[in-house]
């Protein structure tokens, strides 16, 4: 018999790491209630219509695609052989597969306001958290499955969102106490200029998934993906000149004003990043042209958020403006902007720069001795009245040495030690022990739930 085993890239987590990972989910979405963002959840798995075609050739490889039931039966021979035929080609067939896990939470967004259009409010504010799935190569910080935590606001063309987003992200990353993380941001607009300036729109694409992959193979790997999409070495230079660009915010500005000034696109994206930037004074936000986020949807402002330099993770937030994302499902008119969380690799940060509280692994907060028979029930009956005032408790599950119990205890980092035995049942007391001090007062069982209350 084979070990048993779980997918490559992706985890079990046990209670510690829950602990864990719930601080981050709920600081998180205790924000985006604060803004006035509504939750929402969407299938785990999609039609591959809904999918296809809205990541860039790069997203469609990861998609995780589902194979149709009934492939194996002998009347679907020809079928599944025509299928894998059109899949050897590089075709999708629904022969083989009409159904995908997510991607990410964007596009089952765009696909449920495309379908409520009708019922919704706008502009529609929504969070969501959820997981998605990338056929991905596992690494540190890349996994297969993990959690997004996403908010959007469709409806509204107002920068205000984008201010309101930067606020968002900079009021997380500091309760979570992730200080020298870095806020980017750039518009996808001065990018489309950028295509403009160097033969066309057309080369907009090509431009962005080769700067989007910039942190990763370096300026003269970006250089030669170009010149195989079949830039000239001038659009090239330009290029390069682009990338270059450094200096303060104000002084980046200015330089690609200069650059670009002369294209209406690049006007407006400069404009744009001036707005929010001179509304955000509070949140540390970095003008970076070379942010490119490589996804076709994006249409105006684009937001990475960058990992503090020690902790070698990369990005662990992103997104930005999308004005026709519906548009892609038949419903045209419909602006939007949003940004997403990624919590494994803040998970990652976290753990690595030792920020989680002391006090998150906790488990119940008393433990009820078991002395026998009928001082476990008498117990349990205690136990309950600890309960049902929300103090969280157990009791050892059988009759065992002191010891024993104690080292449970222990193990499961449990506050109070609740020990009633049978004198302590006759005269209706307790002994309670503090397990992190050593110290311990009998007191009448009417009192327990004070004490307990007036300590934890």
């Amino acid at each position: 018999m084979s070990k048993p085993g779980i997918p490559q890239g992706t985890r079990d987590f046990t209670a510690e790491t829950l602990r864990k990972r719930n601080f981050i989910l709920n600081t998180i979405r205790r924000e985006f209630e604060l803004y006035g963002f509504q939750p929402l959840e969407t299938p785990a798995m999609e039609n591959l219509e809904t999918l296809m075609g809205k990541y860039g050739e790069e997203g469609d490889k990861l998609i995780f695609k589902i194979l149709n039931n009934g492939l194996n039966d002998p009347k679907n021979t020809d079928k599944a052989k025509e299928g894998f035929e059109k899949l050897m080609d590089g075709k999708n067939s629904p022969l083989l597969t009409e159904r995908a896990l997510k991607y990410d939470l964007t596009i089952p967004f765009a696909r449920f306001v495309a379908m409520n259009h009708g019922q919704l409010t706008f502009p529609y504010k929504r969070y969501q958290i959820q997981p998605v799935w990338r056929a991905d190569r596992p690494q540190k910080g890349r996994y297969r499955e993990f959690t997004q935590c996403d908010a959007d606001v469709v409806g509204s063309k107002s920068l205000l969102n984008e201010i309101e987003l930067a606020n968002i992200y900079h009021a997380v990353f500091s309760r979570l106490g992730i200080d020298g993380y870095q806020l980017k941001i750039n518009n996808r607009k001065i990018l489309s200029a950028l295509a403009e300036h160097c033969g066309g729109a057309d080369k907009l694409t090509d431009i962005t998934i080769a700067i989007d992959k910039l942190d990763k193979i370096g300026i003269d790997k970006v250089k030669e993906e170009l010149k195989v999409k079949g830039l000239s070495d001038d659009q090239i230079n330009s290029i390069e000149k682009y990338l270059c660009i450094s200096g303060n915010n104000e002084q980046k500005l200015s330089a690609i004003k200069d650059l670009l000034g002369g294209f209406t696109q690049a006007i407006e994206g400069i404009d744009e990043l001036n707005h929010i930037l001179q509304n955000s004074q509070k949140v540390h936000l970095s003008v970076d042209f070379t942010l490119a986020r490589g996804l076709n949807y994006y249409t105006g402002t684009i937001f990475e958020v960058k990992a503090p330099e020690e902790v070698k993770i990369g990005s662990i937030g992103g997104g930005g403006r999308y004005d026709d994302l519906t548009g892609l499902f038949g419903v045209s008119g419909i602006p939007g902007v949003g940004i997403s969380f990624g919590v494994d690799r803040i998970y990652d940060v976290m753990e690595e720069m030792q920020l989680f509280p002391v006090d998150l692994q906790t488990g119940s907060t008393a433990l009820f001795f078991n002395m026998g028979d009928k001082e476990s029930l008498f117990a349990f009956n205690v136990m309950q009245q600890l309960r049902e005032a929300g103090i969280s408790c157990e009791i050892y599950h059988e009759h065992a040495k002191m010891d024993k119990q104690f080292k449970y205890a222990e193990k499961k980092k449990i506050k109070y030690a609740v020990i009633i035995g049978s004198k302590e049942m006759e005269e209706s007391i307790c002994l309670v022990k503090n397990l992190s001090t050593g110290t311990q007062q009998s007191i009448p069982v009417s009192q327990l739930q004070t004490v307990i209350f007036d300590q934890v």
